[in-house]
């Protein structure tokens, strides 16, 4: 049975998806006022509170917070959320809903808030059209589609449904996966480790322009027009610049420059010949992962989350685990494809196996209580911030828990890691 069979768990089943829901259909009550576009006034949201609740598996939501919400019917302009089918969705029953068998501690994970296949589509058809133009996955292109990033990205920010906006969120996310593959991963593309640590230089002044004297501005600008990667990260950054603030632009820069340090830190491993211990590699996997994509949660719904919020220590602790969460479960869903890419390619569950001289099968389920456990922390904290944080704070760490539903939606089912032939 293939490693991607045995990581298809079902998602928990939480309460606090419907908070989510009651956040997100409100944003009245949650975005700061000049960035609110005028809609009818409608009741703001009571505050969070503890409760206690039931206790076992997938309730943990229920126990830590309780949202009342006084008039929860739709109003003129609000962003159209919409729950999936009550399918089961109890232990055991991820085959019933896609035929497939689940030998493995389920995930904890929320399901995702919404699916809508036509504004998928419709931003991925959009994606495809600007990586064609920049260059990106030059002959690959019927790959990229069937990985299906305008879907991730639908299932990601369930609290916008204007395609621009998510094109914008989608535009950087593949910008920075085409840096991990035309620079880190794939050698077919053009990657070189020896190379890395100065091709990530210059694609960082793609996202935040150097200044160079005048007399080497056109080799800057020369260099910046030559590589489709570097066409790509500057075009997103402009794309992104219609909704976000330069504050959210910024915040973006600086998770860009963490994930470009670890993945030059990675590079360094797989120079030097070396295997990470578990402990250095779940540190590096805090930055190189998915932190870029998630910060921007409020600028693709908005609104905008004050900067001194977002820096806060306890905030920037959970976004972090989240953020962290979210790519062990790509690890998971990566290891058949990456165990044929590249014998050198990093995961979880591999170095678990070596470092603690475990079965295969016993470090995928090691690394999958190592997600639960952040994710786990994640809600626990994110409920206690909600308590004392600003509604654009309280839908800010709402859109992040919708976040990790669709990202682990979209990796159980895309073809990048599905058995598809994709980029």
């Amino acid at each position: 049975m293939s490693l991607l069979s045995r990581v298809s768990a079902p998602p928990a089943v939480h309460d606090l998806a419907h908070l989510v829901a009651a956040v997100l259909a409100n944003p009245e009550g949650a975005a700061p006022r000049e960035l609110r576009q005028a809609r009818r006034p409608v009741p703001a949201p009571q505050p969070l509170r503890f409760t206690a609740g039931p206790a076992g598996l997938g309730t943990s939501a229920a126990r830590i917070l309780t949202l009342y919400t006084a008039g929860s019917a739709a109003h003129d302009g609000g962003p159209r959320v919409r729950h999936l089918s009550s399918a089961p969705t109890g232990p055991g029953t991820s085959a019933m809903r896609s035929g497939r068998a689940s030998t493995v501690p389920e995930l904890y994970c929320p399901p995702p808030l919404r699916d809508d296949p036509a504004l998928g589509d419709e931003v991925n058809d959009r994606l495809l059209e600007w990586a064609r133009e920049t260059g990106i996955y030059a002959g690959r292109l019927e790959g990229l589609g069937a990985a299906d990033f305008g879907r991730l990205i639908m299932l990601t920010h369930p609290d916008s449904d204007d395609p621009d906006r998510l094109l914008a969120a989608a535009k950087c996310a593949l910008a920075e996966w085409a840096v991990d593959d035309h620079y880190c991963d794939d050698e077919s593309a053009g990657a070189a480790p020896q190379l890395l640590g100065a091709r990530l230089v210059v694609g960082y002044a793609a996202v935040d322009p150097a200044h160079p004297p005048v007399r080497y501005t056109p080799d800057v600008e020369r260099a910046m027009r030559c590589d489709p990667v570097l066409v790509a990260l500057r075009s997103a950054l402009e794309h992104l610049a219609r909704y976000a603030s330069w504050s959210q632009t910024a915040r973006l820069r600086h998770e860009i420059c963490a994930l470009f340090v670890a993945f030059d830190g990675e590079a360094s491993w797989r120079t030097a010949g070396r295997t990470p211990p578990v402990w250095e590699y779940l540190v590096a996997r805090q930055f190189n992962s998915f932190l870029p994509c998630i910060t921007i949660t409020d600028a693709v719904g908005g609104y905008e989350l004050p900067h001194a919020e977002y820096a806060e220590p306890r905030v920037r602790r959970a976004v972090s685990m989240a953020a962290t969460a979210s790519t062990l479960v790509n690890d998971l869903y990566s290891m058949a494809k990456e165990d044929d890419d590249c014998a050198a390619n990093f995961n979880l569950p591999k170095l678990i196996a070596v470092q603690e001289k475990c079965s295969e099968r016993e470090a995928v389920e090691r690394s999958v209580e190592i997600h639960d456990e952040l994710v786990r922390s994640f809600e626990a904290e994110a409920a206690a911030l909600s308590l004392t944080g600003s509604p654009a704070l309280r839908r800010y760490l709402a859109g992040v828990w919708a976040w990790l539903g669709g990202n682990r939606e979209w990796h159980s089912g895309t073809a990048r890691y599905n058995g598809g032939d994709t980029a």
